[in-house]
């Protein structure tokens, strides 16, 4: 758990302060994903009290395993994500502020919802990835296969059955 210790007697109006966590995917709520982080994840920040609220600002660094999806090869990326989220002193203060205990701050739901959002809805192994031959499942990017590459449009499938009555 990534607990932050904000009691207002010993914080006062405008200090800052520095936190680093190092955790596990699974202590932080991402069992079902933990086969998608590589190591540790890393999150380093302040908190800062602006007198309304308590301002977390940070950055997140962690190794993120995929499946390239043209050509299916596995690959690994560095994954560094910034965040900043702001905690109301007294609940519904605004509603874009989290609320929080009074002397705690808990991290973990902000880290594990920053490393979901920031889930690619496409991920490619890099830019130019020429995927799979769709004929016999080649990795192009090793190499090009012999298969024919002629794929005929079947909206124009009525057209050739009109050139092979003659």
């Amino acid at each position: 758990m990534m607990k932050l210790d904000v009691d207002e007697a010993t914080f006062p109006l405008g200090e800052s302060r520095s936190f680093s966590f190092v955790v596990a995917p699974e202590s932080i709520g991402l069992e079902e994903d933990a086969g998608l982080f590589r190591g540790e994840i890393y999150v380093d920040g302040s908190v800062m009290n602006t007198g309304s609220s308590l301002r977390t600002t940070g950055t997140i660094r962690t190794r993120r395993c995929f499946v390239c999806d043209r050509c299916l090869a596995e690959g690994e990326r560095e994954l560094t994500l910034d965040f900043s989220e702001d905690y109301a002193k007294t609940p519904g203060e605004t509603d874009e502020t989290a609320s929080y205990d009074g002397t705690a701050i808990i991290l973990d739901d902000l880290v594990r919802d920053t490393l979901l959002v920031a889930e690619p809805l496409r991920e490619l192994c890099k830019s130019d990835c020429k995927g799979l031959c769709p004929v016999c499942g080649q990795n192009l990017n090793e190499g090009a296969c012999d298969c024919d590459s002629f794929v005929p449009d079947p909206r124009l499938a009525a057209l050739e059955s009109l050139l092979q009555n003659d």
